[in-house]
Formats: C-alpha cells, sequence, structure tokens
C-alpha cells in the first residue's frame, strides 16, 4: 500500500511569496512573458462528458483530453526539471489530465508534493471537474496550490443531465438527473472551499449549442456569489464517436456575445489556447511537439526502490482466489502480514489494456512496494518486465491465503499451481486479447 499523505514539508508562510500574476492564462498581460507546463499524470476520470473523448499518442490535436503518454509523479519531476533547463520562462506547473486530477488523487497529490518541495517558486495549478476535490482542498492549501480551474457546464440538474452520460462516486455509478444533481452539489461545494481556502479560482464552461447555450449567464451569476475570480467560456470542440459530435461548434461571434453576457458578472479570459494535457511553452509559442521525444524518454525512467517491499498483490475476480491472468486484471488486490494473519488494506487499478509495454512497466510502479504478484498465468514479456522492476510474478491457482502464507513464509508457491487448460489459442481465454503478452 502506498504510503498515507504525508503532512506537508513546510507550512505557507516558510515559502518564499510568488507572484500570481505570473501565471499567463489567469494573466493575459504576461501570457509572452511567462509559460506552462501541464504534467499528464491523471489518465482516469470520474465522469462522463458528452463531448469529451480522451486519445493518446496524437501530436496533431490540440485539445484537452490528449497527450501522448502519460507520467509516474517522479517522471513528472524529471520531466519538469528538464523542461525547465529547456524553457526557463515556465512559470506554472499544472495537472489537468488527460483526465481528472482526482479520479488520480494518490498520483496528482504526490505529484504536487515533489513539486512543491523542489520548486518552491513554481506557482501550482489544477484543472478539474470538481467531482473528487473536496478531500483535498485543505492540503492543497498547505502545499501553496495557487490556481485551481473548475470546469461548469450547468447550475441546473435539468440541463447537466443532457452533458454528462455518468458520473461515478467510489464504485457507484450515477446516471440522468442524480448524476447531475451529485456532481453540481460537488462543484458548488469545491468553489465555496476553494475559495475559503485562499485559492484562486477560474471556471470553465463548454458552450453547447441547443444543450446549455441559454444557460450560460446563470452560470456565470452563479460562480460570481460564491466569489470565483475568472470566466472562461469555452467553445464546444466536436469529437467524432461522442454523442455531441453533429453538434456544430460556435462560431467566433456568437461565442463573443456569450462572453460579453458572461462578463456582467465575471471577468472573462479570452486567450484560451484550449490545451492538450501535455502542453508546454507559452500560450502563443507551444512547444509540446518539440518535447515529445523528452516526454517518452521520461515515461519509461525505472521507479526509484522503495526501501522495502512489505506487500504482496494479488489478481482476483472476488477476493477469494487467485483466479485471473495478468492481462485480464482491471484491478489488484494488495495484502499485508500482520502476525498469523494476512490483512487487505487496498485495490489499486490496473493500467488500462492494449499500452504494450508501457502498460507493465506502469503495473511495476502501481506495485512498486510489493514484494510479489499472484496470477494465475502471465505472458513471457511482462513478467520479463515486472521482474526487473523488482517484483517477484508468481503463478498460482486457489486460496488467496495458501499464496501469501507460501510467500511470507517462504514457502514453494509452485505447488499451488494447477496445469492450465485455457489458452489464447484455443479460444478459451476470457480475455479481449489486447493485452496479456
Amino acid at each position: 500500500m502506498r504510503a498515507p499523505a504525508r503532512e506537508p514539508a513546510r507550512s505557507p508562510q516558510d515559502v518564499v511569496p510568488r507572484d500570481r500574476l505570473q501565471h499567463p492564462c489567469f494573466n493575459p498581460a504576461v501570457k509572452g512573458q511567462f509559460g506552462r507546463v501541464h504534467l499528464p499524470v491523471a489518465p482516469h476520470c470520474n465522469i462522463k462528458c458528452n463531448y469529451c473523448d480522451r486519445k493518446y499518442d496524437c501530436v496533431n490535436e490540440s485539445r484537452p483530453g490528449v497527450t501522448s503518454t502519460v507520467l509516474a509523479p517522479d517522471q513528472a519531476l524529471v520531466y519538469l526539471d528538464r523542461v525547465l533547463e529547456k524553457e526557463p520562462r515556465i512559470s506554472v506547473a499544472g495537472i489537468a489530465g488527460p483526465g481528472d486530477p482526482f479520479a488520480n488523487a494518490e498520483a496528482t497529490m504526490e505529484t504536487v508534493r515533489l513539486i512543491s518541495e523542489k520548486h518552491p517558486q513554481m506557482l501550482l495549478c489544477l484543472s478539474s471537474n470538481g467531482m473528487n476535490i473536496g478531500p483535498h482542498i485543505l492540503e492543497l492549501a498547505a502545499l501553496n496550490v495557487s490556481h485551481v480551474t473548475i470546469t461548469v457546464n450547468a447550475v441546473d440538474p435539468a440541463v447537466g443531465e443532457k452533458i454528462y452520460g455518468w458520473v461515478r462516486d467510489g464504485k457507484i455509478l450515477y446516471r440522468g438527473r442524480q448524476a447531475a444533481e451529485l456532481l453540481l452539489s460537488r462543484q458548488l461545494e469545491a468553489v465555496r472551499r476553494l475559495k475559503a481556502a485562499g485559492i484562486t479560482v477560474k471556471i470553465n464552461c463548454i458552450m453547447i449549442p441547443g444543450i446549455n447555450d441559454h444557460h450560460i449567464p446563470a452560470v456565470a451569476e452563479a460562480m460570481r456569489d460564491l466569489g470565483a475570480d475568472l470566466f472562461n467560456c469555452m467553445a464546444l470542440f466536436p469529437n467524432a464517436g461522442t454523442p455531441f459530435a453533429d453538434i456544430l461548434e460556435p462560431g467566433k461571434q456568437e461565442l463573443a456575445a456569450m462572453r460579453a453576457r458572461a462578463e456582467e458578472f465575471l471577468p472573462q479570459m479570452r486567450h484560451c489556447t484550449r490545451c492538450r494535457a501535455d502542453a508546454v511553452g507559452l500560450l502563443g509559442e507551444d512547444r509540446s511537439t518539440e518535447m515529445q521525444g523528452c516526454l517518452a524518454a521520461c515515461a519509461t525512467l525505472p521507479p526509484p526502490a522503495p526501501a522495502d517491499r512489505p506487500y504482496v498483490a494479488v489478481a482476483t475476480m472476488e477476493g477469494i482466489l487467485v483466479n485471473q491472468h495478468l492481462g485480464e486484471a482491471e484491478t489488484f488486490q494488495v495484502f499485508e502480514r500482520q502476525g498469523e494473519e494476512y490483512r487487505l488494506v487496498a485495490e489499486r487499478p490496473a493500467p488500462p489494456q492494449g499500452g504494450g509495454v508501457r502498460r507493465w512497466i506502469s503495473v511495476g510502479r502501481t506495485l512498486n512496494d510489493c514484494r510479489a504478484l499472484l496470477v494465475s498465468a502471465v505472458g513471457q514479456t511482462p513478467a520479463e518486465i515486472l521482474r526487473e522492476s523488482g517484483l517477484r510474478v508468481v503463478e498460482m491457482n486457489g486460496f488467496i491465503n495458501e499464496g501469501l502464507k507460501a510467500i511470507y513464509k517462504g514457502g514453494n508457491p509452485a505447488v499451488l499451481k494447477t496445469r492450465q487448460v485455457k489458452s489464447c489459442s484455443s479460444g478459451g481465454c476470457s480475455g479481449t486479447g489486447v493485452g496479456c503478452g
């Protein structure tokens, strides 16, 4: 299990004050003097917007939700160091996806902690849907996160239910009006608490013709009443394959007119470039393409060696048996030994299927505090990559407790392995065929 969220090493008063006016997204006067780097450490999302399509490895698309790769927190810190060597005018380190930072709260918070410790002068900025930021606001303030953007597309659930396909809260999935009401309540509370914590708040609002365009002034008014600082009315970017793919993008005149209406309530951002989740450089001199090689290289850096590996991870369908092929696992259950007993301490998501070698590197990072991984079967390539990361991969079948005893007490788990009758070639595998080996 990952170490629990630790207290920041310093209080805000211990850090040399930074000039918040050096944020080019919040202050158009400095957009040609200071830049930003987005660190793509948050691949998962907890809501489904009907206009969103998150893609990877698409260097020609410049829009939110797109990145060429995903970094672990320690990789992100190395990447930031290398970016600063090439572009010292970077004043802001941000996390904007490609999913939502707080659907990936562990990675997000660890990245913020690392940057706050090594680069206390760096402005820290996050962009979220607001669904799960609440539990982290006090620590964000203590870590000197100065700017947060919350995307709020509706303040009426009757409008919101048309925009969101679903909302996930923990393991519970909500749809329709219930989803819109839950999301809105979290967003309103998030903006209120962020402002109470002294954090500058920008509101992003996507203008969707025929869906919420009549409603945007009401959003701006509600956000003003909560104390938000800036409003960014953005045009819908139609994406093929999404429910809103056939809705036309608002024209420049329509967008300008809507911003003028919203400006009755809040100052407007008019220089947004709809940045990728791995954007880097000045707003008018983006260097994302130039830094693609560096980003990819940082994504392959090995994880730092932990002080010890006290845990054992298991691929299991129901939490009783070791009965999943590594390629099939969507989550890993993580156990620790307590005397003669074994306790489940965490359930960690597995990286998405289809990532090739990068997928197995990510598994090694996810389980870098585990001494072993119990699976029913594993391919040669992932087994070798995980072994190099320091993780012992054990093929076995049967009760989890029997495997844990063999690992912790120095037994031979090989005796628990039974002859496999399923195979990909025979069609007996229940996996998707896109990532087992």
